[in-house]
């Protein structure tokens, strides 16, 4: 019988618990302002934990990114309705997804807005993400649709960035609370982007 291997199960809690507190802390007082004695003290974890899990604050944050995104996408698929018309999945998958942001305002401005900051790195991550919601678009637009109408690469990922910029101006305005009410103008982003 192979032997099981405890340790990944007993160290992932404090995983969750870094990248939670790290939320919590960064939404409180700006990534920038957030230290990694900070993110301990939250978690109730020592340095020594926080350092087994992450090489720094940064890679911490962009692991944090990287889940939460997920976390949306799922929402965005499990939103989908097949049998009905791709403007209709769309629709209501946007509803979803805006939802979803709106849950955990705070965190959403700190993912949303801190990425910027991280240079190289976030950008990568970021386009990762955008790169991942413009294929859940295509696949979502084109399936129903003969390759002469297909949404292309180009515009779906013109529709995720309008789409993205629309979240940071409601961010900016403090509607975090209010996304689900970009659905309208979302939908028509996409709508048009893919009849070009």
């Amino acid at each position: 019988m192979p032997r099981q291997d405890t340790t990944a199960a007993a160290t992932e809690p404090h995983h969750t618990r870094l990248l939670q507190a790290l939320a919590v802390v960064a939404a409180e007082k700006g990534l920038a302002a957030t230290s990694v004695s900070d993110v301990v003290r939250e978690a109730g974890v020592s340095k020594r934990t926080f350092y087994e899990h992450f090489s720094d604050k940064d890679a911490c944050f962009l692991t944090l990114y990287r889940q939460a995104s997920a976390s949306a996408l799922r929402t965005l698929r499990d939103s989908v309705q097949p049998e009905r018309p791709w403007q209709a999945q769309l629709e209501a998958a946007l509803h979803a997804y805006f939802a979803h942001l709106a849950g955990g305002p705070q965190l959403l401005r700190t993912l949303f807005v801190e990425i910027h900051h991280l240079g190289a790195a976030g950008a990568a991550v970021r386009r990762e993400v955008m790169r991942t919601l413009a294929d859940f678009m295509r696949d979502t637009v084109n399936r129903d649709r003969d390759a002469a109408h297909a949404l292309s690469e180009a515009m779906a990922l013109a529709a995720v960035g309008a789409i993205t910029e629309l979240v940071l101006d409601a961010i900016e305005r403090g509607e975090q609370a209010r996304l689900t009410l970009l659905t309208p103008a979302a939908s028509e982003i996409v709508r048009r982007l893919a009849q070009a």
